[in-house]
């Protein structure tokens, strides 16, 4: 079946991706540490720090998102229809009911956030609740609650920190070098000889470009996360058609959204704040383009 296979390609994408990225880091820490003439005391305690950096991020930002997004919490008597559609959903998906947040803001999107199953908020805002019809919006949901089934989440705060670990690394060699520590370590180690000036320029490299394959690699495994929820929303509610429709009505609308920022846009089922334009932009794009996401939901 297209829907399954979809799900499949998509998950394997994503876990060979994380293999690169993981690898990348690991490749950089000990580079850096070869260059510096450390040992891996330094490059263990890097990653411990960054480990419970991780962690405490993971902890609270959710309550950060929420807050930065002017969401409000919504209760079974303010609108017992999304609820009970919530609910219906998250039966179908075997998870717990999440917690339901609305933005006062009439341009139509949606997002979710939080841990693990037992800890997620799905906010949709005012404009997606007025502008769609039923079977639209039981698709958008339905995408929404995949990410929280598929613990989307919990991946991409990993991997926003694991990037973050790679730029400040980079950072940290390239302020060392800069203020002449490398030169102080060739003077010491003469006897190195040209090994130690290559491994040397070899960090230095990586150092430049390694903050920009992660990026991209963050990219590349957010857009296979949105595809794998597109395809796991299409299972969950067995009709493509009403996530497409969905799709179309988002982009086509032209009202800005005023909650979301930089920080936040990733989140959305669409990006509010760029256009899908160019191959380049498709490059450093959140998101797969809208017209890829349509055709494939209509092929399955």
């Amino acid at each position: 079946m297209a829907i399954y296979r979809h799900i499949e390609k998509n998950r394997r994408a994503t876990w060979l991706w994380m293999f690169f990225f993981v690898l990348l880091v690991v490749a950089m820490v000990e580079v850096i540490a070869l260059a510096l003439g450390l040992g891996s005391g330094p490059a263990i305690a890097t990653l411990i720090a960054a480990s419970m950096y991780v962690l405490i991020s993971y902890r609270f930002s959710a309550q950060l998102v929420l807050g930065m997004s002017g969401a409000h919490e919504v209760s079974h008597e303010q609108n017992p229809e999304l609820y009970h559609m919530v609910e219906n959903l998250c039966i179908g998906a075997g998870i717990p009911v999440p917690r339901i947040y609305t933005i006062d803001d009439t341009a139509p999107n949606a997002f979710a956030t939080g841990r693990d199953p037992k800890h997620a908020y799905i906010v949709v805002t005012k404009g997606l609740l007025q502008k769609l019809d039923k079977l639209e919006l039981e698709g958008v949901i339905a995408h929404e609650l995949s990410h929280i089934r598929n613990y989307d989440i919990r991946l991409m705060t990993v991997v926003v920190m694991l990037v973050g670990l790679v730029a400040l690394l980079a950072d940290f060699f390239l302020r060392w070098t800069w203020f002449g520590a490398g030169a102080r370590r060739g003077n010491k180690g003469k006897g190195e000889g040209a090994g130690g000036a290559i491994i040397l320029v070899v960090a230095i490299i990586m150092a430049i470009l390694a903050p920009i394959a992660a990026q991209l690699i963050r990219f590349a495994i957010s857009r296979r996360r949105e595809s794998l929820a597109d395809a796991s929303s299409a299972l969950l509610t067995r009709y493509p058609e009403g996530l497409a429709r969905a799709l179309e009505k988002i982009s086509q609308d032209k009202e800005p959204l005023e909650a979301a920022n930089k920080a936040t846009a990733h989140l959305y089922i669409i990006n509010p704040l760029k256009d899908h334009t160019s191959w380049l932009n498709n490059l450093f794009s959140t998101h797969p383009p809208i017209q890829e996401r349509i055709k494939a939901l209509r092929s399955m």
